[in-house]
């Protein structure tokens, strides 16, 4: 699937990058030139803030230190960007990557909960996106009813996910029963059930007894976006001839959100990333060539981290295979463990 989905986003690639004119996008990263460091650095604030959110979704008994959790965090980054289906691996990558700092089981936990506090951040982030699209930009219906569509459907999801927490619904551990009473996935399934009931308690448990957390956390979530708004800004000013706002970085940062969470399993979004960024940047009266320039820059940015991310793998003796095999034996030994509790 990795490599279908890849060669898919190639061909699209080629084909932006012909209908924006490589000259152009050429002219525009020229025009970029060393600046690229003060993006890669705006960038880097991003990755601070999650490893910094990660360390504050430990329980009381653990802690993990920041440099070890940003160099887990690189690290297990990297191992997500360079194997198939990295969304699978990545975080199970990061706990691997501290499991002589914390505890194998700590550590998923902590990652489950700071990725739930993420995509909070991220449904917020889109919803206030979506609705700054179709209150200050004059749009073709295509993308009107698109972003109703996300509105409606993320105030959805956002009050499901309210009451699931308020009432501690059992969504997870349910759909797992429901399944094996109608004998759908039996045999898979099975293992997965004590597992996941008791992942599922551990995380609503954290949300009863650490709500002073809560704020801390999800404004730690909120810097790693207005880091992405800055960085788009910057970048837009510095290739592009147009003039441009805080407001159209916003939008265009909102955009990639829902690229990336939509297309997760396209490696490093290639494709998707150009033609979504295109499309929007068309609309928004800045040409296609500057959207398609924004993506491309933003993979650059991608691959110096991963590059990092590398290096300090490499720096422990470890390399990408060996990471993504302590992931999978993670992720064993938690199921073994909650199986037995």
């Amino acid at each position: 699937m990795g490599v279908i989905f890849a060669a898919l986003g190639l061909l699209l690639f080629a084909f932006f990058i012909r209908n924006a004119g490589l000259a152009e996008i050429a002219a525009n990263i020229r025009r970029l030139g060393a600046s690229f460091l003060l993006i890669l650095a705006l960038s880097g604030v991003r990755q601070i803030v999650r490893a910094l959110a990660w360390t504050r979704c430990f329980d009381a008994q653990h802690n993990l230190r920041f440099r070890d959790a940003l160099r887990a965090y690189l690290g297990g980054d990297a191992v997500g960007n360079l194997v198939p289906l990295g969304i699978v691996v990545s975080e199970p990558a990061k706990v691997a990557l501290v499991r002589d700092r914390v505890p194998a089981e700590s550590g998923l936990l902590a990652i489950a909960i700071e990725n739930s506090f993420y995509s909070l951040s991220v449904a917020l982030f889109i919803f206030c996106g979506a609705a700054a699209l179709l209150l200050s930009f004059p749009l073709p219906s295509g993308l009107r009813m698109a972003s109703v569509a996300a509105l409606v459907s993320i105030v959805f999801v956002l009050g499901t996910g309210f009451f699931l927490v308020r009432r501690q619904w059992k969504l997870l551990s349910g759909t797992v029963d429901y399944l094996l009473k109608r004998g759908i996935g039996r045999r898979w399934l099975e293992t997965k059930r004590e597992p996941v009931r008791a992942l599922e308690q551990r995380i609503y448990s954290f949300y009863a007894g650490n709500r002073r957390r809560f704020l801390p956390i999800l404004l730690l979530e909120a810097c790693f976006h207005l880091a992405g708004v800055a960085e788009v800004y910057v970048t837009l000013l510095l290739i592009s001839d147009q003039p441009t706002t805080l407001l159209v970085a916003f939008v265009l940062e909102s955009v990639n959100r829902v690229i990336n969470v939509v297309f997760k399993v396209v490696p490093l979004r290639v494709g998707v990333d150009e033609a979504g960024t295109g499309m929007l940047t068309q609309v928004l009266q800045l040409g296609i060539a500057t959207g398609v320039t924004l993506a491309i820059i933003r993979k650059a940015r991608i691959l110096c981290w991963t590059g990092v991310g590398v290096a300090l793998l490499l720096h422990r003796g470890l390399t990408v295979r060996a990471v993504w095999q302590e992931a999978a034996i993670a992720s064993t030994k938690r199921a073994e463990m909650d199986a037995r509790s």
